[in-house]
């Protein structure tokens, strides 16, 4: 199947009641939806808006897709003052754009922004990024179920100023690219390595926000994983005790009588769909705790029959089973490596939601149109 496509060209200059928009004079041609790896493909355009002391933010704009010109000497390559966040766009059956929970990605990047000194975008420059972008560039939003548009805002400092200390100015901008499912559709549940030596994050360090230096912090444990042929990492705390996330997701055990989600204790990030997950489960009356949950416990229940299953939950793959736990060498199965019935519930109402398929009860899904 393949996503309806144009190669019209269009006029370099339109006006918009809002902001300016350079149109791209000739459109790509749209990827086929089976095609569609994550991050891959990018949309026609990208919205921009800059932030300076003197003016506060201005020059908000949309251009085509292209490079940016950024002094060598800014400080988000020297000081690592960079964070994004990541929504996606669904098109439901009546054919209108949704994106899914909005406004808890704005406050996140705001609250974010204060941690990393890095001037906010405001409420404004925000949703009339991504209004104005998505409905620029709609064409790019999949109709395909298990296809939709992610949506990257992002935001870093500019000053081009070697001295350490937190840039005054600010680059705000939104990039779109279409995806299918992030592991490619598979069917089987993840092979997870715990991490018992290196730390991702945290207490009081950057865990809690999306910041740049969280993934690359990762990215050498993930790598020795993929070698040793698992899917993820499961992080543990400072002390190689708690349970904290898997690979980039927040993470959710089904024990015998309680679901347990590790407590946002500063160094776990606060996910928008691991919140999704916790109001459905208090919709269906189960009992979902936050609290801390320790590997030695995790593997205890394992043993003991009481860890029934596991999941993972992140914007990119919502929910992703887990099937094994490689622990120090030895493998623990979670349901024997079969997906749970209860995950596969929850993924099936939370995306019967996002694809317009099932009642928003919660919510949860804004129009593009009515973004403000």
């Amino acid at each position: 199947m393949q996503l309806s496509s144009t190669n019209q060209s269009e006029a370099l200059i339109s006006s918009n009641p809002r902001i300016p928009i350079r149109r791209a004079p000739v459109l790509k041609p749209l990827p086929p939806t089976d095609q569609l790896h994550f991050g891959k493909h990018f949309s026609d355009h990208c919205f921009y808006a800059k932030y300076s002391p003197d003016q506060g933010w201005y020059d908000s704009h949309i251009e085509p897709y292209g490079p940016i010109l950024i002094e060598p000497t800014a400080a988000v390559f020297h000081y690592g003052q960079a964070m994004f966040e990541g929504m996606k766009a669904f098109r439901h059956p009546n054919g209108k754009v949704f994106l899914f929970q909005p406004e808890f990605n704005m406050k996140r990047m705001q609250e974010g922004a204060v941690r990393l000194c890095i001037p906010a975008p405001t409420r404004d420059v925000f949703m009339t990024g991504l209004r104005e972008l998505l409905t620029l560039d709609e064409r790019w939003v999949p109709a395909e179920k298990g296809c939709s548009l992610y949506v990257r805002p992002t935001l870093i400092g500019v000053d081009p100023y070697l001295k350490a200390v937190p840039s005054k100015s600010a680059l705000f901008f939104v990039v779109l690219t279409p995806v299918g499912p992030y592991f490619g559709g598979r069917s089987k549940p993840l092979r997870i390595y715990v991490e018992d030596s290196a730390v991702r994050a945290v207490p009081g360090g950057l865990g809690a926000i999306k910041a740049g230096a969280n993934y690359v912090a990762s990215f050498q444990s993930a790598l020795k994983a993929n070698a040793e042929g698992f899917d993820q990492v499961l992080w543990l705390d400072a002390h190689h005790e708690g349970v904290e996330e898997v690979g980039t997701m927040n993470v959710f055990f089904v024990l015998k009588g309680e679901i347990v989600t590790p407590a946002l204790n500063g160094s776990i990030l606060s996910g928008g769909t691991r919140a999704a997950v916790i109001e459905v489960l208090k919709s269906m009356n189960l009992p979902i705790i936050e609290r801390k949950i320790t590997i030695d416990e995790l593997i205890q229940a394992q043993q003991q029959g009481r860890l029934i299953e596991a999941f993972g939950t992140g914007t990119a793959a919502v929910i992703s089973p887990i099937g094994e736990l490689n622990y120090k060498g030895s493998p623990y199965y979670v349901n024997q490596g079969e997906v749970g019935h209860l995950t596969q519930k929850i993924f099936d109402r939370i995306t019967g939601i996002q694809y317009g398929t099932e009642p928003d009860s919660f919510g949860w899904m804004r129009p593009v149109s009515d973004l403000d």
